[in-house]
């Protein structure tokens, strides 16, 4: 199958495509006229790359694991303890993102702060009363 049709296949873009192959991921045939030809086993393997970068693995994380895949060795178990590792990497960034967002909290409040010192007090909401002559 082209290019265009393995990418509407599988959900991805023939610009993903391209770029796979770029990065030695996919070694499609090519035709004398340059069109590249894909195998109805490429697109078990763009669909396993593409459902990897969905969950946030590297290219190339998967560019380490796409050999077994390719030839039937890499296990469920495998998998599964792969995407149990991803799972504690995004339970840090998480946390990390936490503790980043208290900072930035905290700066803005001190920011504030800073800038209330700064200022003079706000004008009463009201002018005065006038005070009625006899």
């Amino acid at each position: 199958m082209q290019i265009s049709e393995l990418a509407k296949r599988c959900g991805v873009s023939t610009h993903a495509l391209r770029h796979y192959e770029r990065l030695g991921l996919l070694q499609p045939m090519r035709h004398d006229n340059g069109y590249r030809e894909y195998s109805e086993a490429m697109r078990r393997e763009v669909v396993f790359i593409a459902m990897s970068r969905k969950v946030g693995f590297s290219l190339s994380a998967i560019a380490e694991q796409l050999p077994a895949y390719r030839a039937g060795r890499l296990s469920i178990a495998h998998m599964v303890e792969s995407l149990h590792g991803r799972v504690a990497e995004i339970d840090q960034q998480i946390v990390d993102l936490n503790t980043m967002r208290a900072e930035v909290v905290s700066h803005a409040a001190w920011l504030q702060a800073q800038e209330k010192k700064k200022s003079p007090p706000p004008p009463p909401s009201h002018p005065p009363r006038k005070r009625k002559t006899p």
